[in-house]
């Protein structure tokens, strides 16, 4: 008899519908690049009626169903009182991958406890919303799922060196510091393998155990690209070829002047960032903690960013004032004023 039978009456579970999700296990870990790198967790989950699929949730989502359940459980007692197992408290600093990894076990714990409870809260939507397999999880390709197969051995790489003299690649002549995850930081004299071209101006390639994206200016083609390689040449179309990096512009206005970057993102032009990814993404550009996020009015006028809403509206702005800016076909229509949060000597009027 499993384990769920054993802690619910069996009448009660015979008469569960076959589409409810019984156990769950996370499988692996999922890196995503958007906005801002976060990890996915793949869970396999496995339903009354033996169906199995895969999930792919954030912790974000495990601590919004946590809470709104904990408010729908609040006004309950007697008969349908229940006790939630304890969620995995947020972690604010660290290496993502690294908390990523150490939550597993906890979070298996509390998916493990959370599918042991009554009957009743297997029912509820919220649950069941939560391990349904959307069409977005339907799509996605897993990776490896590292605790759902046995271990397997490395395999060496006996590919001689004059192949490696045969791979397209290029040398750095001057030094170039990535700004970001994404981007490919090269000092004078390495050799960079590649691996595709980004845009007209822009190459994607690696160097020892390092990839990114890096533009053509700072270095001489050793070897070309073949043309199959070559995403940005010859299409036709307004916007960036697929699978390639779309530039969103940003400057943090300060006393001493103004510092632009052009920030390289796998997210797709018609996008649109929250406001805490966006906000977590200038922190990592600018590296500074205490910063507010603006946009510019059709007047010019400088006009800060508090919540998603106000996200949307710099966006629609944006499109707005299309005619009046050139942009590259692989640029954002809106770009990004950070200021200080403290600050407020840029503005028309105080901040109320």
């Amino acid at each position: 008899m499993s384990l769920p039978r054993q802690l619910r009456d069996e009448s009660d579970f015979d008469q569960l519908p076959d589409n409810i999700p019984i156990t769950a296990t996370i499988a692996d870990i999922q890196e995503r690049k958007g906005f801002i790198v976060y990890y996915q967790f793949v869970i396999d989950v496995k339903t009354k009626g033996g169906i199995r699929y895969l999930i792919y949730r954030r912790y974000r989502e495990f601590y919004s169903l946590h809470q709104n359940l904990e408010l729908k459980l609040q006004s309950l007692s007697g008969t349908y009182a229940c006790c939630l197992p304890v969620l995995p408290g947020k972690v604010f600093m660290g290496n993502k991958h690294e908390i990523a990894e150490n939550r597993i076990p906890e979070l298996n714990t509390y998916i493990k406890s959370l599918l042991n409870c009554p009957t009743w809260i297997l029912l509820d939507d919220l649950i069941r919303m939560f391990f349904y397999q959307t069409e977005y999880d339907s799509q996605q390709r897993p990776r490896t799922l590292r605790r759902l197969r046995p271990p397997t051995r490395k395999v060496k790489s006996n590919k001689p060196k004059h192949d490696l003299l045969s791979s397209p690649r290029a040398e750095a002549m001057f030094d170039f510091r990535g700004s970001g995850k994404l981007e490919l930081s090269l000092k004078i004299g390495e050799v960079i393998f590649l691996l595709r071209r980004v845009n007209a101006d822009w190459l994607e390639g690696t160097i020892r155990d390092r990839s990114g994206i890096f533009p053509e200016s700072f270095v001489k083609i050793l070897k070309p690209l073949p043309e199959s390689d070559s995403d940005g040449e010859g299409r036709i179309g307004s916007g960036p070829p697929a699978g390639s990096y779309s530039c969103l512009r940003c400057h943090l206005l300060q006393p001493q002047g103004v510092d632009t970057r052009d920030v390289c993102v796998e997210e797709d032009l018609s996008s649109q960032p929250t406001y805490s990814d966006l906000l977590s993404q200038m922190r990592e550009v600018f590296q500074i903690g205490n910063i507010a996020l603006n946009y510019r009015d059709a007047e010019g006028d400088l006009v800060r960013i508090m919540d998603d809403e106000d996200v949307a509206i710099m966006v629609q702005e944006g499109r707005n004032q299309r005619s009046k800016v050139k942009r590259p076909a692989n640029q954002y229509g809106w770009e990004v004023h950070v200021t200080l949060s403290t600050d407020i000597s840029l503005y028309n009027a105080e901040l109320l």
